[in-house]
């Protein structure tokens, strides 16, 4: 444990002047058991091909709510100065406090209140003015204090909606609107991380977490009816989450951690008993456990099984939800005021009382005027401005950095938008995903792609010489477009009498091929104005190469028949 006796005495004296603070604040409502108390949707999702068989006939229905645990971007954690660093050494960045010693007090995170603000406004939720702390207890080797400090009576923002959009058909080309209420966001703090060495029988405590990193809960209504409905509504929240730049959103190191609460049951008919399935780290994998738990459930009702009220975890290896344990008694989490926090007010600059310091508070308002483009409105203006299809805006917006560079390499080209579009989504993208780079780590700059693509508008290379090009600039050599195309001799070809002596080479060296085509059989004619097109590596171009093609095959056509 890394502290400093000059680092509790800051705790200490920032406590003796907390109560002149004045923050926002935020409680939540017991989700566990709440968590199915509205409407739900019922609408037609197309689900993974089923791992559990049932019977065509059933009419049961998935009901989905979420539960998600983000992570917030600050320099440090919600209730004292110890600094948050993913990886660091184990118990490397935890304060008096984080290890629970006697006498230590809490001192809220600005940071942490402000970033709850801004998410709650981007969801359109209702931010609470006044709200509450409390303390909810239970025993754990990873929560030193025995109490998790939380907001369950009073949230720091309720009742939002998130709109995200949801592809469908096999090749996920239409888009459909689909819409889940947001329950409430509340603050709170994360636990310590258990290491559990099954090879010494011990488990191991990590306290960089604990007692402090600061958390924010999003409970949603149950409007989803699927494992991809659900994907797709965590990964809208995790761009706009990066968008706000409240959470960095990286699911693999559990700044954004999923609890989906699944059941199903008849239209019509009260709610099914719910499973719980916990902290699953990727949309992906919260699709399959999802649509592998409610195929479960169903196979159970149908058979005139019950469903256990129980918390499963998702097995990605197997694809299946195993049972955590039972959630049959009731546990009684005693919740009761935090003693060290007062309520946590919010103003606007309006309400600002005359004797508070603007600069000492947060105002919502001003943090309202902050919001930055949220990732639905990028996603519509990029369509409405340059006539792109709506779902090659899902790649664009889903892929750090690569909206900006298509606007850039749109208004540096005289090339169509669309064309454009093409050339960063299947070759720039291809690339990066090769060699796992970022877009910001991209060798071919967007300025660089934009001289590449005026080359082909104005004819001077073909497509598939273009496409050599860019693999040499690629390799970062320095070299411009043009310089490549000049060196590498990969110019457009448009001598007549040089392509004509390359057709008739291709002609003589395909005599299957041209009896084929002497038979009626004119598909065979692309096959070889493709070896034409290999023989001179793509520079040819290719409407004077079927002229010429199909001038010396009809040559030797019999009378009467043509190409």
């Amino acid at each position: 444990m890394a502290a400093s006796s000059a680092g509790l005495c800051a705790v200490v004296r920032s406590i003796k002047n907390k109560r002149s603070l004045h923050f926002l604040s935020f409680s939540s409502q017991n989700v566990h058991n709440n968590i199915f108390s509205g409407s739900f949707g019922t609408s037609a999702c197309h689900h993974a091909k089923p791992q559990i068989k049932r019977k065509a006939s059933s009419r049961l229905v998935g009901v989905v709510g979420l539960e998600i645990h983000a992570q917030i971007h600050a320099s440090t954690k919600l209730f004292s100065s110890s600094q948050v660093c993913f990886s660091s050494p184990p118990n490397s960045s935890v304060s008096f406090f984080d290890a629970s010693l006697p006498g230590t007090l809490p001192v809220l995170n600005r940071r942490c209140v402000e970033a709850a603000v801004m998410t709650g406004l981007a969801l359109g939720c209702t931010i609470n003015k006044r709200s509450l702390f409390d303390r909810k207890h239970y025993f754990y080797a990873d929560l030193p204090a025995g109490y998790q400090i939380t907001q369950q009576r009073l949230p720091i923002a309720v009742g939002g909606r998130l709109t995200y959009s949801h592809l469908v058909s096999h090749k996920h080309s239409q888009v459909v609107d689909k819409c889940v209420r947001i329950k409430q966001i509340q603050l709170e703090q994360d636990s310590g991380k258990s290491l559990h060495d099954s090879y010494r029988s011990q488990t191991l405590i990590d306290l960089n977490r604990a007692v402090g990193v600061g958390l924010m809960e999003l409970v949603m209504e149950p409007d989803m009816c699927c494992g991809e409905e659900a994907a797709a509504a965590v990964r809208e929240l995790q761009l706009i989450l990066q968008a706000l730049d409240t959470c960095q959103g990286n699911m693999s190191e559990g700044q954004l951690r999923v609890d989906a609460n699944v059941s199903v049951h008849r239209p019509g008919e009260p709610l099914g008993v719910r499973t719980e399935v916990k902290n699953i780290n990727s949309a992906r994998f919260l699709a399959r456990a999802i649509d592998y738990e409610l195929q479960r459930q169903m196979a159970i009702v149908e058979s005139g099984g019950t469903v256990l009220n129980e918390t499963r975890a998702f097995d990605f290896k197997s694809g299946q939800t195993v049972p955590m344990r039972d959630k049959e008694g009731l546990q009684d989490y005693r919740f009761m005021p935090e003693p060290n926090l007062p309520p946590l007010i919010l103003y606007d600059r309006k309400t600002v009382p005359g004797h508070v310091d603007p600069r000492q508070v947060v105002l919502v308002d001003q943090l309202q005027e902050q919001l930055p483009e949220l990732p639905r409105v990028t996603r519509d203006r990029l369509v409405k401005t340059y006539g792109i299809l709506p779902e090659h805006t899902f790649t664009l917006v889903n892929t750090d950095g690569l909206a900006d560079y298509f606007v850039d390499v749109v208004q540096q080209t005289r090339a169509e938008p669309k064309k454009v579009i093409g050339w960063v989504l299947n070759d720039l993208l291809g690339l990066l995903k090769q060699q796992y780079l970022s877009v910001s780590q991209s060798p071919v700059s967007a300025s660089t792609l934009a001289e590449l693509l005026d080359l082909l508008e104005a004819g001077h290379v073909s497509s598939p010489a273009a496409k050599l090009v860019l693999q040499e600039l690629w390799k970062g050599s320095g070299k411009s477009a043009r310089q490549i195309m000049d060196e590498q001799d990969l110019g457009l070809l448009r001598d007549r009498s040089e392509i004509q002596q390359i057709c008739r080479r291709v002609i003589d060296s395909y005599p299957d091929e041209v009896g084929a085509i002497r038979a009626g059989n004119r598909n065979v004619l692309n096959k070889l104005i493709g070896q034409v097109r290999r023989e001179t590596k793509g520079r040819a171009d290719p409407q004077l190469v079927r002229t010429i093609m199909e001038e010396e095959l009809s040559q030797a056509l019999p009378p009467g028949q043509t190409t």
